[in-house]
């Protein structure tokens, strides 16, 4: 399978020059509950959601380092923006290595690709190919997707195909209809309505391997699957974690809080939050870098990858979630009223930041059963027990 190259710039720096288009369509992400086109477009056209995609998929192989700067770099500027792009991320590494049958589906490489994992669908065998139908939940980006991948059961004769489990629908915009359902406090630009398909005719050739279950010569696919979906949300709390940080400062320099003749960053409380959040949210990001590095050289070199190691990178990836979104309420709780108006980065960054602690690949209690692995104990949780055993390097 062979589709168009990308951009030979580094993608952080191609993510870098987008910045200020992100800022810009911001406010309108939010008031639409959906990224304007605009910006799903240069990425696309930056070749940004195919960064993680074996060359094959005319991707780059981008190692795990560059894709949490790449997304980080984005949700600095707009943390629903750069939830669009990390879902991209996944969705072309992680679906479209089994586009083997219907590689021109990709072969353009404007086209965005969204999917959904949130529900499964079912896809009834006939000649050809499946009938396929059901409603999906978080469809992040679906608006501007031209390729939705559903997850469906097959059947046959009525029957559930067991031999084959869950696969990917690959259904074409104009096929799938777009639920509006995305009515949220935070991440609200990121869209993530629900998609629902009625009796709508698959062929054979789009139905495709499920996540983690495509084999290439890329190490990529080798990599932890659990592990690989964990530290890009890491990336999305690190970038709205940093902008919360700047905003924080900008507001210091200026404000002069009620009742009192010092300047913001002239009080102890403020001074203390700035140097406390600076410290989490950079230590968190140490962290990831490190385990992520070495689990990734160990993938490379093909060596299996342990149950305590997946344990450690997933109890970091959930501390540095938390730990970000501490730092940001930290923030907030310094800067007083100011963080609650509408319209004031803080208040916008508080409510995304939330969101991303909420996500079932990084939420707290996966440190809970990373101790459990830890102290010799099986693991519970879908994380280290389905999809971190799952994909060890092989």
């Amino acid at each position: 399978m062979n589709v168009s190259t990308t951009p030979s710039k580094d993608p952080v720096q191609r993510a870098s020059a987008l910045a200020s288009l992100v800022r810009a369509n911001a406010d309108a992400a939010e008031s639409q509950r959906h990224l304007p086109a605009s910006v799903a477009q240069a990425f696309a056209r930056e070749g940004l959601y195919r960064i993680a995609a074996p060359e094959s998929c005319g991707g780059e192989n981008a190692d795990p380092v560059t894709q949490i700067r790449t997304i980080e770099a984005i949700s600095r500027a707009d943390g629903s923006a750069g939830w669009n792009l990390m879902i991209g991320v996944e969705s072309f590494g992680l679906i479209a290595p089994g586009f083997h049958q219907c590689a021109e589906l990709i072969a353009d490489p404007m086209v965005v690709l969204c999917g959904s994992t949130a529900a499964v669908g079912r896809a009834d065998a006939v000649d050809g190919g499946y009938r396929v139908s059901g409603q999906w939940q978080f469809v992040s980006g679906c608006h501007n997707g031209h390729l939705f991948g559903a997850t469906v059961c097959l059947y046959r004769n009525g029957e559930p195909d067991t031999d084959r489990g869950n696969v990917y629908a690959i259904i074409e915009k104009g096929d799938f209809e777009i639920l509006d359902t995305w009515h949220v406090s935070g991440l609200a630009g990121s869209g993530s309505h629900d998609v629902r398909v009625v009796d709508t005719f698959v062929p054979e050739s789009r139905i495709v391997a499920p996540i983690g279950g495509t084999r290439d010569a890329s190490p990529l696919l080798r990599f932890p699957l659990g592990a690989r979906l964990a530290y890009n949300k890491v990336a999305v709390s690190l970038g709205v974690a940093r902008a919360a940080i700047d905003a924080f400062v900008e507001l210091a320099e200026g404000k002069k809080p009620r009742f009192t003749s010092r300047s913001l960053r002239n009080r102890g409380r403020a001074q203390r939050a700035a140097a406390e959040a600076e410290i989490r949210v950079r230590g968190a990001r140490a962290l990831v870098f490190e385990l992520v590095e070495e689990l990734w050289a160990d993938v490379r070199a093909q060596r299996k990858i342990s149950s305590r190691q997946l344990a450690i990178f997933q109890a970091a990836c959930s501390d540095a979630v938390a730990g970000c979104t501490e730092a940001v309420d930290q923030l907030c709780d310094a800067a007083g009223t100011t963080a609650n108006q509408k319209g004031h980065p803080l208040e916008r960054l508080a409510r995304d930041i939330r969101v991303v602690r909420q996500h079932a690949t990084v939420a707290s209690h996966h440190i809970d059963d990373a101790g459990r692995v830890l102290l010799g104990l099986p693991a519970e949780g879908l994380m280290l027990k389905g999809l971190g055993g799952d994909a060890q390097a092989r």
